[in-house]
């Protein structure tokens, strides 16, 4: 249990980042429609993006994620089918095209709580 003062752990931020809630007091919904975030929490008053360009990070996450996804597969299935790899490209490139759209929302979650770790607001 933290201490008075602190704030939560890491395993409860990153949790709550994978839930898509605020980081901080896990109440309110980052998303409250599919692609629109909110400015701050409901509840505890985080702000959500604090400065211009705030996001960049999550896009960094976005992109690693998705090439670990795309290179790990690709190596797997090479592994374990020796399929072609205009076979592999007919199947990775559409999974690199869309992946990171569904994921854009967890990769904003996750910055966020990345952030709030390493740099708390008060």
């Amino acid at each position: 249990m933290p201490s008075a003062g602190r704030g939560p752990g890491a395993a409860r931020v990153l949790g709550r980042a994978l839930r898509l809630r605020c980081p901080r007091c896990g109440a309110t919904p980052l998303f409250p429609r599919r692609f629109s975030m909110a400015r701050r929490c409901a509840l505890c008053g985080l702000r959500f993006e604090r400065a211009p360009g705030y996001f960049v990070g999550a896009i960094y996450i976005n992109y690693a994620v998705t090439v670990g996804l795309a290179v790990g597969g690709y190596l797997l299935l090479w592994s374990l089918t020796g399929l072609s790899t205009a076979a592999q490209l007919a199947l990775w490139v559409p999974v690199v095209a869309l992946f990171p759209l569904w994921f854009f929302r967890y990769s904003r979650s996750l910055w966020l709580a990345v952030e709030l770790l390493v740099n708390p607001e008060p």
